[in-house]
C-alpha cells in the first residue's frame, strides 16, 4: 500500500497562481516520483501538479484554498515542500 498525504493550504500571494508561481509549483512537484495533484476546495476535479498549464487552469486567486494530495514514494516530503512554497507566497509577498 502506497503512502498518501493530503494537506489544505491557502494561496496568500496577491496575484494568485499566475505563470511564475505555477512554474515553481510544477518544478517542485516534478522533483518527486509521487503522483501529486492540486484541487481547489470549491471544485471537485484535481489537476496534475506537475503540469504548469493544468495548474494555471485552476485560476486560483489570492485567498483560494487548495488541497495538495500526493501518493507514492516521497508523498509526505512533496506535500511538505509544496505547502511551504504556497505559504511563503511563492516568495512574492
Amino acid at each position: 500500500m502506497s503512502a498518501k498525504t493530503v494537506k489544505k493550504v491557502k494561496v496568500t500571494n496577491r496575484l494568485g497562481l499566475h505563470a511564475r508561481p505555477a512554474m515553481l509549483l510544477a518544478e517542485t512537484a516534478q522533483q518527486f516520483s509521487a503522483e501529486i495533484t492540486l484541487r481547489r476546495t470549491d471544485q471537485s476535479d484535481p489537476v496534475d501538479a506537475k503540469s504548469i498549464m493544468q495548474i494555471m487552469m485552476l485560476a486560483a486567486t489570492a485567498g483560494t484554498e487548495l488541497e495538495i494530495t500526493a501518493k507514492g514514494e516521497g508523498a509526505q516530503d512533496a506535500v511538505r515542500q509544496l505547502t511551504a512554497l504556497v505559504k511563503a507566497g511563492f516568495n512574492e509577498n
